[in-house]
């Protein structure tokens, strides 16, 4: 038998050896990449990382360096990042800046992932309660609890009569939009430790008694968009498991999330270009991707 005759003939057995075991080259369909559409607001965007997205209004603060661009670049999928610092649930249906398109106009029949954050600028939840505790932190110089003193459950109160079926909507719209879409929502990742720490005072001025109000409130605002999620057949990324630890008190290298002083984002009180990255990790988990 020849060479060229034995090479055809050792050819033609692992061609029928690989078709065997199901392991015949892709299509060229099935290795196109997967059109993925990002959405949400300044977590998703990763405001106060640079680069900014050049693609983006400056009044989104978009990174380049954000979640849904980890995840694209790991994946290989086709992003569209339609992501803006300050959104909330009402920006999917409608232009949160001049010349900014709704969030939703990114989606489409052939949308097959879809990625946010959502829900912690509804009625200013996160803002407000942030600067209310931490300017009464300062007048009180970190003792007692005179922020829930002073709001109570009121946050609360919004988040389960406001924040919860605007996220339900939300979701609802962004499936009607890409009925084909495989869709995860992302949990907030820790802003705060368990338990007041005094050496982080400085750094977020947050009154001792105050800081687990604050984490209960987080944790409610996670639990709606977990039940939003269930209740509209989206993936809940939970980050609690995997951000503690990494809060606004821990020190650099460590923390994800940048404090209200002495930080290195632009942002204050966002993640950072770590925090970004580890909230891709998970949420690739999540979906298996």
């Amino acid at each position: 038998m020849s060479l060229r005759a034995l090479v055809r003939g050792l050819a033609a057995v692992a061609a029928a050896g690989t078709a065997a075991l199901g392991l015949t080259a892709p299509s060229a369909q099935a290795s196109s990449p997967v059109p993925y559409v990002a959405l949400g607001d300044s977590y998703s965007a990763g405001s106060g990382i640079l680069p900014l997205d050049p693609n983006a209004s400056l009044l989104c603060a978009r990174s380049t360096a954000n979640y849904p661009h980890v995840l694209a670049a790991r994946t290989g999928a086709q992003l569209t990042d339609a992501t803006c610092g300050g959104a909330q649930t009402k920006d999917f249906a409608g232009s949160q800046y001049p010349g900014v398109a709704p969030q939703l106009d990114a989606l489409s029949g052939s949308t097959k992932l879809v990625t946010m954050t959502i829900g912690g600028n509804d009625n200013n939840t996160f803002i407000d309660a942030i600067l209310a505790c931490g300017s009464a932190g300062v007048a009180t110089l970190g003792f007692g609890h005179p922020c829930q003193s002073l709001y109570g459950s009121s946050f609360d109160d919004t988040i389960d009569s406001s924040t919860y079926p605007a996220l339900v909507g939300a979701l609802a719209a962004v499936r009607a939009k890409a009925p084909d879409a495989r869709v995860a929502i992302l949990g907030y990742p820790w802003i705060l430790p368990t338990s007041f720490d005094p050496t982080c005072f400085a750094k977020m001025p947050i009154a001792s008694g105050d800081v687990p109000y604050l984490r209960d409130l987080q944790t409610h605002l996670n639990s709606a968009v977990r039940r939003a999620a269930a209740a509209t057949g989206a993936t809940y990324v939970d980050l609690s498991a995997a951000s503690e630890g990494h809060d606004a008190c821990a020190a650099s290298g460590t923390r994800w999330i940048e404090p209200v002083l002495f930080g290195t984002n632009f942002v204050p009180v966002h993640p950072n270009a770590l925090g970004e990255s580890k909230m891709a990790d998970r949420t690739a988990a999540a979906l298996g991707l």
